[in-house]
């Protein structure tokens, strides 16, 4: 007999030996870049209403549980879903996702819930196709230094000549409210905007930049961001963050429609990306690799990446569900 509820102080000893379980295969089973938080890190982010979490009990035995935030962004960002019996995984799932849903009812009349399927987590796709989510296909590719495919690439990529008029430099503050320009343009009506609403106004599309160079989703990379100019006027973006100190990711790439066709997107990444390579041979950082996330379907955007010798790595359902109707 399964039992639902939210995780109280009361349970916290009982569920460490689960927790633990799902640390030791955060990587190998949901994909996580870097490692979760050990257990004392997660109880004081649950203690200071960072993250919730659910907990699954069959018996009073904690079995499963599903952790998620408010805090971040204007979505519910559910973040994991673990099972240590995988044999019961769906059934489990399914459990705490009608807690979830119950509990954050009142909530998603205000913000959509946004759901990475990582890893073992695409099994429950049936499950939450029928609880009312939707579905974005997304890819991962990663530049890898220690490649030498992805460096053959790179060296011979298709690179146009910077034309008349055009500059690309480094970040610097004074392009923070072109930054906001150009992104809400080029995401406000693409499906990021589906799972993170932010992106539909240039309110929310604020919060975005100023998380990103504020170091709150990772440490920003300002000298490795690369700014394009026309005339002076900076026209698009090529955002980059460290994780770990040792992975460069790419939150943002946009670029204002008028400008777009020329090439000029893969001019900005190989900018950064020069700066990132020649910044790791002359320090000798320990830095690995590049990676960015695009749409399945995304043609034009695989296109940019492969040319300069990302390689897809695996794709994932991001899974979101719309606002809740009064």
């Amino acid at each position: 007999m399964y039992n639902a509820r939210i995780l109280t102080s009361h349970d916290y000893e009982a569920l460490e030996k689960l927790y633990e379980d799902f640390r030791s295969k955060a990587s190998s089973e949901y994909n996580f870049e870097l490692e979760p938080l050990e257990y004392d890190g997660f109880l004081e982010a649950i203690d200071k209403d960072l993250i919730k979490c659910i907990v699954l009990y069959e018996d009073e035995t904690p079995v499963a549980f599903l952790v998620y935030t408010t805090a971040i962004s204007e979505a519910i960002e559910l973040n994991i879903i673990h099972s240590k019996d995988k044999t019961n995984f769906t059934e489990q799932a399914k459990e705490l996702l009608t807690k979830f849903l119950d509990v954050t009812k009142p909530l998603r009349r205000e913000k959509i819930v946004c759901y990475p399927m990582l890893g073992e987590q695409k099994s429950l796709i049936s499950v939450i196709a029928k609880l009312g989510f939707k579905f974005v296909g997304i890819e991962v590719l990663r530049y890898k230094f220690d490649s030498t495919a992805s460096k053959e690439i790179f060296d011979r990529a298709r690179v146009v000549k910077l034309p008349e008029d055009y500059e690309v430099t480094h970040w610097n503050d004074s392009y923070f409210e072109d930054a906001i320009e150009v992104i809400n343009e080029s995401f406000k009506e693409s499906s990021d905007a589906l799972f993170d609403p932010r992106f539909t106004t240039r309110e929310g599309t604020r919060d975005i930049i100023t998380k990103i160079v504020k170091d709150v989703y990772a440490e920003f990379m300002p000298n490795s961001t690369s700014v394009l100019l026309h005339k002076g006027k900076a026209i698009g973006f090529a955002f980059m963050n460290l994780t770990g100190g040792t992975i460069v990711n790419i939150p943002l790439v946009g670029i204002k429609e008028e400008h777009q066709g020329k090439g000029l997107s893969t001019i900005m990444l190989k900018h950064s990306m020069d700066y990132i390579m020649k910044t790791i041979k002359l320090y000798a950082t320990p830095i690995t690799e590049i990676n960015t996330t695009t749409e399945t379907n995304n043609l034009q955007a695989l296109r940019l990446y492969k040319n300069l010798g990302f390689l897809e790595d695996y794709s994932y359902p991001q899974s979101y569900m719309p606002l809740e109707e009064m």
